[in-house]
């Protein structure tokens, strides 16, 4: 009982560094420059609790199921399965998880041209092809560089000629179908292929999955806008809402409830079932390992049930009314700066950036420090989210800015170490998470409706910047590692962090395992 009592403790301070900061700026905007009704303000305060609730049972839920779930279903895929087998699997495991996740709705929303079936089944084969393509890099090793380099050609090759309403859709698309649903098991299920290998750079091939399931969208996208070839794509943003009092304000809650908690079951349902069927068949783990990933799993479903209700009902319209009120102020370019803080504190809260921070400093052994990774996260988010508001104010195609800098990240993908290469394009994906699609974006939209850009072509396309950024930010964080590393030690290479060859054909075996039977009766 003491051991979940200090967890919790934990996530709860985690979760109050996180989303203090954004609280912070977003009540003092409210008492200066942009006055918020009171009603707005309130859904905003009220969304805040549950935001941070959420994130702490979601922190400690992902630690005690999806981590655990993904390291041993892909230790035991590469072990056991055939090449052929495992490839399957990867697909069918990528496309039920994307079919399901709830961001991939709302994308679907803003492409009224395109059946919102025919863009889900397609984005979720992308992820699937990807998936697949991801597993075979790290089984024999190829270098994610090679993959990155000749992908992300064909994505910009396709951008030529895809219609441009679709150019900011499709790039964000990249960053809302990994979510934090999936974005932990999947990081997993790397971690437990890594962990059949015995050779030096396993470590690095542990990172990556990611990255290449975020390209399987766009791919997916800019496809279907070259064979639709719609004559446009507009968007109704939303309403905002208008509270009379406190029983209102409960009910846009209430009402957010339902819909969130069917939302998150369908999404964690083909996670579960695909490791049910893994236990019956192959794992067979003991009663007392699978009763932790069962409760795991509880603290997961009502951690994103909490966090997503305060994001979606509370964030969003706060969001929209600051982006309209900064934006008509006499000088709108304010909204940059004030953009660029938002973005550097917002991605602290993201859940999924915990997750990422912690099972990097795990598999480095804290040669990477989560503290370093998240402050190059902050930074890369706030120069994302300023050229942003840069092109709502401008309206400047994306075009000029996703191009040239996934070149940049490309290119400094030769000179940093491989670990660094694939850490960085899997936090591109992570960085842009559900409080990027609910506070940044609508922030964007709310400006871009002041200034009268086209919101499609000029708020969209945040998403993609968000998730962009990080990828040369962490890079920069890696080459600055290896200088220091030439200075100190005259070595060239991270160290070798992985278990001993003989020991590397063991699954991951988790922290939890040390708990005993006890900790759970007591729970």
């Amino acid at each position: 009982m003491d051991f979940y009592r200090t967890r919790f403790t934990e996530k709860l301070n985690e979760s109050l560094k996180a989303v203090s900061p954004i609280i912070a700026i977003v009540v003092l905007l409210s008492f200066t420059i942009t006055p918020v009704p009171a009603s707005i303000l309130l859904l905003f305060l009220f969304g805040a609790v549950l935001l941070i609730i959420g994130m702490m049972l979601f922190t400690l839920g992902a630690e005690l199921s999806m981590t655990p779930m993904g390291e041993r279903v892909g230790t035991k895929m590469a072990n056991t399965m055939h090449l052929g087998t495992v490839l399957l699997l990867c697909f069918l495991l990528g496309f039920i998880i994307t079919v399901s996740e709830p961001d991939l709705q709302v994308l679907a929303e803003q492409v009224p041209s395109i059946p919102n079936s025919v863009l889900i089944i397609s984005v979720a084969c992308g992820v699937g092809f990807f998936l697949a393509v991801a597993m075979v890099r790290m089984l024999f090793s190829v270098p994610l560089s090679v993959f990155l380099i000749f992908f992300y050609i064909v994505v910009f090759v396709f951008t030529l000629f895809a219609p441009e309403d679709f150019l900011a859709v499709a790039f964000d698309s990249g960053g809302v179908t990994t979510g934090p649903m999936t974005v932990p098991f999947i990081m997993a299920l790397g971690i437990g292929f890594a962990a059949v290998r015995s050779d030096k750079h396993a470590e690095d091939d542990s990172f990556g999955l990611v990255a290449l399931c975020s390209i399987g969208p766009i791919l997916a996208v800019l496809l279907l806008g070259l064979l639709y070839q719609p004559e446009g794509t507009g968007y109704t943003p939303a309403v905002l809402p208008d509270i009379q009092d406190s029983l209102e304000l409960w009910q846009c809650f209430k009402d957010g409830f339902p819909a969130y908690i069917k939302e998150i079951a369908l999404s964690l349902l083909p996670i579960a079932v695909f490791f049910a069927v893994f236990q019956i068949f192959s794992l067979r783990l003991k009663k007392k390992t699978l009763l932790k990933i069962i409760i795991g799993i509880v603290y997961t479903y009502a951690g994103l049930v909490l966090f997503l209700t305060g994001v979606n009902v509370g964030f969003m319209p706060a969001g929209n009314f600051l982006g309209q009120t900064i934006a008509g102020l006499p000088c709108r370019f304010i909204l940059i700066p004030i953009g660029m803080v938002m973005g550097f504190y917002i991605v602290k809260a993201e859940p999924a950036v915990y997750v990422l921070m912690e099972q990097v400093e795990e598999i480095t052994s804290g040669a990477i420090s989560g503290k370093a990774m998240g402050l190059s996260l902050s930074l890369g988010v706030a120069v994302s989210a300023g050229l942003s508001m840069f092109r709502v104010l401008t309206g400047i195609s994306i075009f000029w800015f996703i191009v040239p800098g996934y070149i940049i990240a490309v290119c400094l993908s030769f000179f940093v170490p491989k670990i660094f290469t694939a850490i960085a394009f899997d936090s591109g994906g992570v960085a842009s998470g559900p409080m990027t699609a609910t506070f940044l974006l609508p922030f964007a939209i709310g400006a871009c409706q002041t200034v009268g850009g086209d919101i499609v072509r000029d708020a969209f396309g945040i998403i993609a910047m968000v998730a962009m950024t990080p990828l040369i930010a962490i890079q920069i964080l890696g080459a600055v590692y290896k200088v220091r590393l030439r200075q100190g030690k005259g070595e060239e290479e991270l160290p070798v962090l992985l278990p001993e060859p003989e020991k590397a054909a063991q699954p991951v075996v988790s922290y939890l395992d040390g708990l005993g039977d006890d900790d759970i009766i007591e729970l």
